[in-house]
């Protein structure tokens, strides 16, 4: 599975690049905000996104909007990844097309269940 990890903090890019690998997904590109993630994505071949909320240039809520709006980029699954815990966040994240989110910091195992439950849903 291709997975594109958008945060714009480098830290965490390895972190859940490190937790993705030990989960057995080695097919991961890396994106430092919604911008650079929309312009990956329009080039193709990717099969779930996991997005942080609040980054510099375009933010996750809004590259999520964008992503759902074109016809190329709309069907692959995004779950946002990011320490909005709000209700109101979540319900807006979902509500924009969210297929699930997962608060910071996450245990793998809840990682892994918020995969596996998008990816099961679109096959």
């Amino acid at each position: 599975m291709k997975i594109l990890l958008v945060d714009d903090s480098n830290t965490m890019r390895r972190i859940e690049k490190n937790t993705l690998e030990k989960m057995g997904y080695t097919d991961i590109q890396e994106a430092v905000d919604g911008a650079d993630a929309i312009s990956k994505l329009t080039a193709g071949g990717f099969e779930l996104v996991l997005m942080d909320w609040n980054m510099p240039n375009m933010t996750g809520i809004e590259a999520l909007k964008v992503i759902k709006a074109n016809p190329a980029t709309k069907g692959v699954p995004v779950i946002m990844v990011t320490s909005e815990s709000e209700k109101t966040r979540i319900m807006e994240a979902i509500q924009a097309g969210a297929a699930n989110y997962v608060v910071k910091p996450f245990q793998a195992e809840t990682l892994q269940e918020k995969i596996s439950a998008v990816t099961k849903k679109a096959a």
